[in-house]
């Protein structure tokens, strides 16, 4: 029964895990509330729904192309020009089956065994564990509350070293909700002039849930752009969660490497989901416009909720629906026999106790942070903010 050293050095998905053990909890009877994922809680719009039903009553159950059907291609292509300001052919845009498959492609298509790997951090859970499955060195750049959890120029220049291969960060940010603004992507890509080889994927799934300023993509600035992959896909912005499409737009032979890549691994993605993503794809923008209005109200008034806890600090996220406090002044306490020593033991003691599940700031790089989503009702988040302020008001200090 020995398993090999790739699958035991890969750590588990702790919002996953989270969110099983909520689920678990709720079997037994007892009313969880599940912070823990990242999942609007709306559903696909009509639109879309209505071209996956088409797409089945013409048959197209069949094999499809491994990087995409060509007409998706071209639509992903055109929406990269009319919300980014980036030309991309339909060759050089691969569908893959979520972002998570893209954003895995690129790596284990670049990265060789030793190769460093830059993670401002905090940074979505599943980059580090991609980083590690493709044997490269994954290399934490560490942001704080104080600067809105955003890597600056100067960081990013002091952290490339000669093994650096790659860097992958989000914007609008999972798990912290900032973005980047233009100067900041300015600033970031006057730098990566200076080191030819260094590669970045941009993961920009979050992009059009955002509550202030304009989106800007990293490609767009010309003297980096062939070094830049821009991933996203149509979970987040459409509540799409389950129909499974992520594509990236990069510079053709990149392309034609995760092409090759996931030939071998999963072939092309369902091809009825494909035919409701190209709905999704080629639809105004503003077709969201209800969701993000939505959850900009929550962001309000999850951040009332979150001040309202004074060993709490906060910042204002700019997008995404998550909310990351910084909850250091509760670690190093107790109730009753339950002793808190990081994040990860707050998180357990809120599932437990106040019924509430969120995520340990430990899974995205970021000790002494919570990560909470607000992709719940407001009633819910009116209830779960309460329920953690109570039980956070019972910790007493380790003696």
């Amino acid at each position: 029964m020995k398993l090999s050293d790739r699958i035991q050095n890969l750590s588990e998905s702790q919002t996953i895990a989270m969110s099983q053990k909520s689920r678990e909890l709720r079997a037994q009877g007892i009313d969880v509330i599940n912070l823990s994922l990242g999942e609007p809680d709306f559903d696909t719009p009509d639109f879309a729904k209505a071209a996956a039903n088409q797409a089945i009553a013409d048959n197209f159950t069949h094999y499809m192309p491994v990087p995409g059907f060509l007409d998706l291609r071209e639509a992903i292509a055109h929406k990269f020009k009319r919300d980014n300001g980036l030309d991309f052919k339909a060759s050089q845009i691969v569908v893959s089956t979520g972002a998570k498959q893209s954003i895995t492609n690129v790596v284990l298509s670049l990265v060789n065994p030793g190769e460093e790997v830059l993670l401002p951090a905090p940074f979505w859970v599943s980059y580090r564990e991609i980083v590690k499955l493709a044997e490269g060195t994954p290399v934490v750049v560490s942001t704080n509350l104080e600067n809105d959890f955003k890597v600056t120029a100067e960081q990013l220049d002091a952290a490339i070293g000669g093994n650096t291969r790659m860097i992958i960060f989000s914007s609008p940010c999972n798990p912290t909700g900032s973005a980047y603004s233009g100067e900041e992507l300015a600033a970031m890509a006057q730098v990566l002039e200076k080191y030819p080889d260094v590669y970045v994927i941009c993961d920009e799934i979050y992009e059009h849930i955002r509550f202030e300023g304009t989106h800007v993509s990293l490609a767009s600035f010309e003297a980096i752009r062939d070094r830049v992959i821009t991933v996203n896909g149509v979970s987040k912005a459409f509540a799409m969660t389950g129909w499974r499409i992520g594509y990236l737009g990069a510079a053709q032979w990149i392309a034609d490497a995760c092409t090759k890549m996931q030939g071998q691994v999963t072939s092309g993605t369902c091809s009825i989901a494909q035919k409701a993503a190209k709905a999704a794809v080629a639809a105004d923008p503003s077709v969201c416009d209800s969701m993000v209005e939505a959850f900009r109200n929550r962001r309000g008034l999850i951040l009332e909720l979150a001040k309202a806890i004074p060993s709490w600090k906060v910042n204002q996220p700019i997008g995404a629906f998550y909310l990351f406090p910084d909850v250091s002044a509760n670690l190093n306490t107790r109730f009753g026999d339950t002793e808190i020593h990081n994040a990860t033991d707050l998180c357990m003691y809120l599932l437990n106790e106040a019924h509430v599940a969120v995520v340990p700031g430990e899974a995205f790089g970021s000790p002494g942070y919570l990560r909470i989503s607000y992709a719940a009702s407001d009633d819910q988040i009116r209830e779960a903010m309460q329920r953690i302020k109570k039980a956070i008001d019972r910790l007493e200090p380790l003696v």
